[in-house]
């Protein structure tokens, strides 16, 4: 597969990209998320980024899988964590009721809806039964390439329509949060998805 835009904006932008982001306080998010996970959860970090929140979730004892498509962000993920982080796209997740919760954060958002839907049904697929998603957009109903990433925004109800075509999940909670990083004035719609029967 050719690499995209945002993989290679992300490859050539790491060092800089982990910088902004590396020590941005998410807890408030992070343990949103972890509420509603059993003890010594099971946890798939999907779109790692920097590795911060894989190594918040491993600081609270939960067992935790990092994965990046982005080479160089591995890279520094490894070196922030202290473990393996596996290198790979979103729509390469194969794996059947393995995770207790996935973790989301500003991640899929940069995949176009139809992909994003497929790559949602992988991520149902990954989940044990009544597991937990948290993920996140940008909040708005832009799509298209945005300072050389793609992005899909969301709001509440485009996200709800969005939601119809996917059967086994259901949302929990969602709430707007303001970007944390200094100087930056945009929303965010943060979501807590659950799997449920078929």
């Amino acid at each position: 597969m050719l690499k995209s835009t945002t993989l290679i904006y992300y490859d050539q932008n790491a060092q800089s990209f982990a910088s902004t982001t590396i020590s941005v306080n998410m807890q408030t998010n992070q343990n949103h998320f972890l509420k509603y996970l059993p003890p010594n959860a099971h946890i798939l970090d999907f779109g790692c980024g920097s590795g911060r929140d894989t190594k918040y979730f491993l600081s609270q004892g939960y067992t935790v899988e990092a994965t990046d498509g982005s080479e160089e962000l591995c890279k520094i993920a490894r070196a922030h964590t202290g473990i393996s982080v596996k290198q790979m796209l979103f729509q390469e997740l194969d794996e059947q009721e393995k995770y207790d919760g996935i973790w989301a954060c500003s991640s899929i958002l940069h995949l176009p809806r139809k992909e994003l839907a497929d790559v949602i049904r992988k991520m149902i697929a990954a989940l044990k039964p009544n597991g937990i998603i948290y993920t996140s957009f940008k909040y708005g109903t832009f799509e298209g390439e945005r300072n050389g990433r793609y992005f899909t925004d969301m709001t509440e109800s485009v996200f709800t329509d969005f939601l119809q075509d996917i059967e086994g999940l259901t949302t929990e909670k969602q709430w707007l949060t303001s970007d944390v990083r200094p100087g930056r004035e945009e929303k965010w719609l943060n979501l807590i998805l659950r799997k449920i029967a078929i």
